[in-house]
């Protein structure tokens, strides 16, 4: 193919997986509000707020602080947008390949997880408020407590993958942290009995992180309405609200899209013997059903079922016991490959 064209074909490619990504985070927001408040007895919004409310946001100014940074200020938002469409990028969104897939793809995607979070802590600090520092400050306290268990999955994997197929995976050009291999080679495939039950674990491990990397309760300390008045974004309206607003929605897409690219890599046309571009168009929606079962199960149910953690509790809960299960996991996969394999 014609270089040119090549690159051609993957910016338009990015715009569109970033349009229908937002525009799908934002009806799985409106989902998510309408069952978190049937769930409490309530009517709730309809399921199309979210495009009212960001409508509303982009015709309004956006003011800034008077004891604010205003580049830094006005920067945070747009960087961490950028950030989080760039994950995107990286994730088999409704089972295609990657646009921008590579040899470390795991990898860049956790750096790329924390850049979002990095960018509402700048923006707090740099508002001048004292409430939205406060949030900065607990929004880097809770990064720091569930990085190390969501590091700790994606190492499980990865080496599991490169210690039973490395051979396989040299002979075809393939890396072991790429989840375009995980596609080919789903993990579950590769595992006995007692690495399945490692499995599980990290999959529990990454279930509780979503909402702590989404800053949804239990873990919304960072941006508690009660106590700070929205957090880092008390000072944000307007148009750098709504970049907030729109990076909320495509991170939600990756943070799951993420969890079934690990663990959920299945496609279901060939259970119906559908192939060619019908096939194509069935396991792009049932990806999207995956996603979505994956927010209403992390999101959700927990966030109606429990209430907000204090932010002593939030780092206590991933430092001791998420993280405890996330090393059995592992442990649990090692066991199982010098058993088994």
């Amino acid at each position: 193919m014609n270089p040119a064209l090549d690159v051609a074909l993957k910016i338009v490619g990015g715009i569109l997986i970033a349009l229908i990504s937002i525009f799908i985070g934002l009806i799985f927001k409106g989902i998510d509000r309408k069952i978190h408040a049937r769930m409490q007895g309530r009517i709730g919004p309809p399921i199309w707020q979210p495009f009212w409310d960001l409508r509303k946001l982009m015709i309004k100014e956006s003011m800034v602080p008077e004891n604010a940074v205003p580049w830094l200020y006005n920067a945070a938002p747009l960087l961490g947008l950028a950030a989080t469409i760039t994950i995107l990028f990286y994730l088999p969104i409704g089972g295609l390949a990657p646009i921008a897939e590579g040899a470390g793809d795991l990898i860049l995607i956790l750096y790329l997880l924390t850049l979002p979070a990095v960018m509402m802590v700048i923006g707090g600090f740099s508002s001048g408020s004292p409430f939205a520092i406060v949030g900065a400050q607990r929004e880097m306290v809770m990064m720091m407590s569930y990085e190390f268990p969501l590091a700790a999955v994606i190492v499980t994997v990865v080496w599991k993958i490169n210690a039973a197929l490395g051979p396989v995976l040299q002979a075809e050009g393939l890396k072991a942290f790429s989840l375009s291999t995980l596609m080919i080679f789903p993990i579950w495939g590769i595992v006995g009995f007692v690495g399945a039950a490692g499995l599980l674990l990290c999959l529990g491990v990454l279930l509780a992180v979503t909402p702590a990397e989404l800053s949804k309760v239990p873990f919304d300390a960072p941006d508690a309405h009660e106590e700070l008045s929205g957090g880092f974004l008390v000072e944000y309206s307007g148009r750098n609200l709504a970049l907030y607003y729109l990076m909320e929605a495509a991170k939600t897409v990756a943070v799951t899209a993420l969890t079934v690219a690990i663990f959920f890599p299945y496609g279901i046309s060939g259970l119906f013997g559908i192939s060619g571009l019908a096939a194509q168009a069935v396991d792009f929606g049932f990806f999207w059903v995956k996603v979505f079962v994956v927010m209403l199960v992390s999101v959700t149910f927990i966030r109606t079922a429990i209430a907000r953690f204090k932010i002593d509790q939030i780092a206590q809960v991933f430092w001791a016991p998420v993280l405890i299960v996330s090393l059995t996991g592992l442990l649990l996969v090692a066991v199982d490959h010098f058993l088994f394999f």
